[in-house]
């Protein structure tokens, strides 16, 4: 194994994951640490984990975890991949976790910091983030239930989170060659973790030529888009897809973001079924899940179950149940939803939503996932290996408009 990733939540790993097999390499995605070596013919391993809002020692004790599975697989370089929107709090874990990594890994150099994310919109500029035309916190982010994005200067948010001094890689100095020199410069004056510009495809290819010595990573999944490259492998075709067409499919979205919503909308339009999880019904205890697969499994057209709503809606259900308490029961009952839903023959699982994928897989206790080829840009296809069952893992803030119906037509035909 060559590469080796520690991704913090399921729809992101796999996103990686795409990016990496794109660029030639043979990728696994596994849910959790193995409890057995990688097999030899493994280039890229990724360890997906649940920690994007877990609290901090337990991500730092995750993510040491999977550092040292990797390590024994004999990696070369290491990814820590985050949200492309950084999702976070000031006392969010990316940068403890940063920390840790580095540590242990015995990394004295520069670590460059880069969720940018150019195909989905994510640009880095002068340090802001941007999602598309609008700075990160006018894009919605805002409004996130778990991790509202308010502030779009990454080296001011992850400098409330690490205990080291936070850089710049301007994207000047990184267009005209400068970026390793820029790097030297930070770490010189005691800000070892540099947040580095990038608005193109080129520039996160450049930002690769930079890392050529170093032992760790961190950014969004575009971040490894020049990584295969720099240790000797080329792009090739995609190997041949078989999808699952004889098998229902299902939809599931824990996700309220603004892309996800516009999603559902036109997942309606298109004569999609839906229902909406009753939030008051299921935190008292009165919510028939059984019902649910029931009607999933009779319903015209591409059946969706979702809990997406209104931010200021969601903001009241938190202010009645509390956000963890109503996030963990959403959670829980998307998890057995799925559980069921394949128990009773759905092959084809279409998750939006970081925290619902995560829970969703655990709970189908699916250990690897095979990277198939793309559904939107960051959204892979994926095979649950051994069992016949075909799943898509969304970002909320990915994907295009018609992004439930295109996903379940790519889980279903060859290709």
């Amino acid at each position: 194994m060559i590469i080796g990733a520690i991704g913090d939540d399921f729809t992101g790993s796999s996103d990686l994951g795409l990016t990496l097999s794109a660029g030639g390499m043979r990728v696994v995605q596994y849910t959790g640490i193995p409890s057995s070596k990688a097999e030899q013919n493994v280039d890229a391993g990724i360890i997906a984990l649940k920690i994007r809002s877990a609290p901090v020692a337990d991500a730092v004790a995750k993510a040491r975890a999977a550092l040292r599975w990797l390590r024994d697989q004999g990696v070369h370089q290491i990814i820590f991949k985050y949200c492309s929107t950084f999702d976070s709090t000031k006392e969010g874990n990316i940068g403890p976790v940063i920390d840790a990594l580095r540590a242990d890994l015995g990394d004295t150099g520069a670590v460059i910091i880069c969720p940018a994310f150019p195909a989905t919109g994510r640009l880095l500029f002068m340090g802001h983030l941007f999602v598309n035309d609008r700075l990160l916190n006018e894009s919605g982010m805002q409004n996130h239930p778990l991790t509202p994005m308010t502030d779009p200067d990454i080296r001011r948010w992850l400098g409330y989170q690490t205990r080291h001094g936070v850089g710049h890689l301007p994207l000047s100095d990184l267009r005209a060659g400068g970026g390793r020199a820029r790097l030297g410069r930070e770490l010189a004056e005691g800000r070892p973790l540099v947040v580095c510009d990038a608005i193109e495809d080129v520039d996160l290819v450049a930002l690769a030529e930079v890392c050529t010595e170093a032992t760790l990573v961190t950014g969004g999944s575009g971040i490894a888009l020049g990584l295969p490259a720099l240790h000797g492998f080329s792009a090739q075709a995609s190997p041949r897809w078989q999808g699952e067409s004889g098998r229902p499919a299902l939809c599931l979205s824990g996700s309220c973001s603004r892309a996800t919503r516009g999603q559902i909308a036109a997942h309606a339009r298109a004569g999609g079924s839906q229902q909406q999880l009753d939030i008051a019904a299921l935190l008292d205890g009165r919510l028939d899940l059984d019902a649910l697969v029931d009607w999933a499994l009779a319903a015209p057209g591409l059946p969706l179950i979702h809990s997406s709503d209104d931010p200021a809606q969601v903001a009241l259900w938190q202010e009645r149940y509390g956000a963890e308490h109503m996030a963990s029961a959403i959670e829980k009952a998307f998890g057995t939803l799925a559980r069921r839903a394949v128990t009773r023959g759905v092959g084809r699982l279409i998750s939006a939503g970081g925290e619902t994928s995560g829970a969703v897989v655990s709970a189908l206790g699916i250990e690897a996932l095979e990277i198939g080829p793309p559904i939107d840009p960051g959204v892979p296809a994926l095979r649950a290996g051994g069992r016949g069952l075909m799943l898509a893992l969304k970002s909320g803030n990915f994907g295009a408009e018609d992004f439930f119906m295109k996903a379940a037509e790519k889980l279903a035909h060859d290709g």
